[in-house]
């Protein structure tokens, strides 16, 4: 049979040839995808009882599955931080919500922008104001547009574009973010130039609402909870109010459908945009479950927490050009995994600066089959911590997106990091954890006492068998790795790294 490229004219083939180097060697398109208090056992694919995520079910069944992936941190700043940076949020002073991070930080969206990336924010950012004069806002954190609030938002929700005064979208917030991301593709496209998105939600954070179809699928929910009941925010005034659990956990769930949903109409627009073949699409959560939903898990803990229940979340990848048959990975993974990762798949060196994540490309192709790090969680004693020389000016900490939760007086937030010139003693303490292979060291400060426990892990999923009194060498030899690692963190929190 002939060569069926004899017969074209040499010019033709080269053209051919030429085009077909280029698809080999294209760069993906990535988006990050985060739900916003979205813990572990929350989709259909982990078994949850009463959740329907068809999407996120297909991903998982098809792409690469993470059973062992974290986030950073038990709430959403920090873990959010660790996305952007490959680092702990203690490193840069975000230690909790509210806490921004430092401009000084190099995130990956200003790596991949000088790659050639055009870079785009959509939903939560929590990481400081999005307004324009912010030196935190995404755009200074490399995006070239943001549709973003300084928080979570829900149903009809309040953004800033750019910078710009908030205005107010009608509809479903999920869907809202996910119409936005795509009219960015188109401009990604138009362009010639590959996409990186991150899309942070803002469910399914309470308060909760949802649409009316989303509620109905759980309309047997509240008969099965309502006997016990739950203290959040009130959608009508901003303040505390208690309500039954069960009508509770049919508008969550709803909010998590939703957001299920508006994955699925992303990966089919992507379909029909010829994208979806080589489009990293990377979903997780930013903590774990709160209080109000965490009655299915079978983790110890919850949000806020460093049990699993606080820190363990979904994470599944689809890279179609390179997953093509489904995979599941039972090694030990974080968000700031992420940017090292998108790191050495696109060619872009990482930044000179320590970092707490590792490449997972090894998954890819079975190489990876253990973390050769541990794994810390840690939070910082902010109550301990004396020194409060605002890192930023206190103007530009303050927030201009409205949302639903009061805090004090006011519908809006005010950031906030200091500078920390010198390590004390009192550093070192704050609840943290470090994770093996095969153990997971808790560590609990209480005032001038400490609780100290070792689980066996994966085994004891929900750390109920302390084991550190048999086990006091493997104890000892975990607490002198801590601090290690906490001396490697304190020095970046002083602003060594930016010298």
């Amino acid at each position: 049979m002939p060569n069926k490229f004899a017969l074209l004219p040499t010019a033709v083939f080269i053209i051919l040839l030429n085009s077909y180097t280029v698809f080999a060697d294209a760069l993906p398109n990535i988006i990050l995808l985060m739900g916003d208090d979205h813990g572990w056992d929350e989709t259909g694919y982990n078994n949850h009882p009463h959740l329907i995520t068809p999407v996120l079910d297909e991903m998982a069944a098809t792409g690469l599955r993470l059973d062992r992936f974290y986030a950073a941190h038990p709430s959403c700043s920090p873990t959010r931080g660790s996305v952007l940076t490959g680092r702990h949020p203690n490193r840069y002073g975000t230690f909790v919500p509210n806490h921004s991070f430092r401009p000084e930080e190099i995130t990956i969206a200003q790596l991949l922008k000088k790659k050639g990336y055009l870079c785009g924010h959509f939903g939560k950012w929590h990481l400081g104001p999005v307004k324009q004069s912010s030196p935190t806002n995404p755009g200074n954190a490399g995006f070239d547009e943001w549709l973003s609030h300084d928080n979570f938002f829900e149903l009809n929700p309040i953004l800033s574009h750019n910078g710009a005064d908030p205005e107010m979208f009608s509809g479903e917030s999920s869907d809202i973010i996910v119409t936005a991301a795509t009219k960015f593709i188109a401009r990604a496209k138009r362009q010639r130039k590959p996409f990186f998105i991150v899309i942070w939600y803002g469910s399914p954070h309470e308060p909760y609402s949802g649409l009316k179809n989303d509620l109905a699928l759980y309309d047997d929910i509240p008969a099965k909870y309502n006997e016990q009941v739950f203290r959040l925010t009130s959608n009508k005034t901003g303040r505390p109010v208690t309500r039954p659990l069960g009508d509770i956990l049919r508008e969550r769930y709803a909010e998590i459908t939703a957001m299920d949903r508006s994955i699925g109409v992303l990966r089919d627009y992507l379909t029909k945009k010829n994208e979806r073949e080589n489009t990293i699409l990377w979903y997780c959560g930013d903590n774990g479950t709160p209080g109000d939903g965490i009655v299915t898990s079978p983790l110890r803990g919850k949000k806020g927490e460093v049990y699993d229940g606080g820190i363990r979340v979904p994470g599944v990848i689809e890279w179609p050009a390179k997953i093509n048959s489904p995979m599941v990975s039972q090694v030990n993974s974080v968000t700031s995994d992420i940017l090292p990762t998108l790191c050495e798949i696109t060619g872009v060196a990482s930044p000179a600066v320590p970092l707490d994540g590792i490449s997972l490309t090894g998954l890819l192709d079975n190489s990876l089959e253990s973390r050769p790090t541990p794994l810390f969680f840690w939070k910082f004693n902010k109550a301990a911590d004396k020194q409060q020389v605002p890192w930023i000016e206190k103007d530009l900490q303050i927030g201009t997106t409205p949302l639903v939760k009061m805090m004090g007086d006011i519908y809006t937030r005010i950031f906030v990091n200091y500078k920390h010139p010198e390590i004390l003693p009192t550093d070192y303490t704050g609840n943290r954890a470090m994770l093996s292979n095969n153990y997971k060291l808790v560590i609990r400060d209480n005032g001038d006492e400490q609780t100290i426990e070792l689980f066996r892990v994966p085994d004891d999923i929900d750390e109920t068998h302390n084991i550190a009194s048999q086990y006091p060498d493997i104890v000892s030899g975990m607490q002198n790795k801590m601090i290690q690692w906490q001396n490697s963190v304190l020095q970046s929190l002083t602003g060594a790294d930016y010298k």
